[in-house]
């Protein structure tokens, strides 16, 4: 099972890992395109007015921008320690056994505006790039991302059940033809059904958080269900791949 999440503009600093690598991340097929971005990220950080204006920050961002400049030489740390936010925190990766992180590093991938698609424990540095930038001279991160991420992302499913949690900015990078994805909705006292954000990242972590614990390996949405169901979360099946996961 391969369980890919989105990523979050928060990041944690520092870290234990040397410079960036980009030969040790998964998917060497994505080494090309990453290095490009992290080449016209970490330039553009040269012109602190540009970036603003690119990355779509304000003017209190220097912190983020200091990252950019940096990304080829601050320390690393792996991907799932890097994220942090409301589905990172739903997920507690920090509480996991040393069992199940090897479980979460087998089965969790994150998805990425600078490195597409990045595995768990890959060793990553802070960086600031949504999905929906434009770097300046460059075509649109979808046009760099469609032509190589979603064959790389079939060779890493291997033919597993893939369950895509990332938004619809980062499907949109690389989709996965079959997935299933989770769409978390509020049923309010009237039986009305809405997104909220809030809890849609809460409980796609616990999603997560489950897929990572569960001993089962479901090779499809009903047993993605059944997993779901037993670590307390409410679900419904509107299709072959689409879960609803109800608060």
């Amino acid at each position: 099972m391969l369980v890919l999440l989105p990523p979050s503009e928060t990041k944690s600093d520092g870290g234990s890992g040397g410079p960036l690598d980009l030969d040790a991340l998964a998917m060497p097929q994505l080494t090309a395109v990453r290095d490009k971005l992290v080449t016209e990220l970490s330039q553009l950080a040269g012109d602190p007015d540009a970036s603003r204006s690119a990355l779509g920050l304000g003017k209190g961002a220097d912190t983020e921008i200091a990252r950019n400049a940096a990304l080829r030489s601050s320390p690393t740390r792996a991907a799932l320690d890097r994220y942090t936010g409301v589905l990172y925190d739903a997920l507690d990766a920090p509480g996991f056994t040393k069992a199940q992180r090897a479980k979460a590093d087998a089965r969790l991938a994150i998805g990425s505006a600078l490195f597409g698609v990045i595995r768990a424990g890959d060793p990553i540095p802070a960086y600031r790039l949504s999905g929906g930038s434009k770097l300046p001279g460059l075509p649109t991160l979808q046009s760099l991302w469609k032509q190589v991420l979603p064959e790389a992302l079939r060779e890493e499913a291997g033919g597993q059940l893939t369950v895509d949690l990332r938004s619809g900015t980062y499907q949109n990078l690389g989709r996965v033809h079959g997935a299933v994805t989770a769409t978390v909705l509020t049923e309010r006292p009237d039986g009305s059904r809405t997104v909220v954000s809030h809890f849609n990242k809460h409980h796609k972590g616990l999603l997560a958080r489950a897929l990572v614990l569960s001993r089962a390996e479901p090779t499809d949405i009903n047993g993605l269900a059944r997993v779901a169901e037993k670590f307390g979360l409410r679900c419904e099946i509107a299709s072959p791949t689409e879960l609803l996961v109800l608060t």
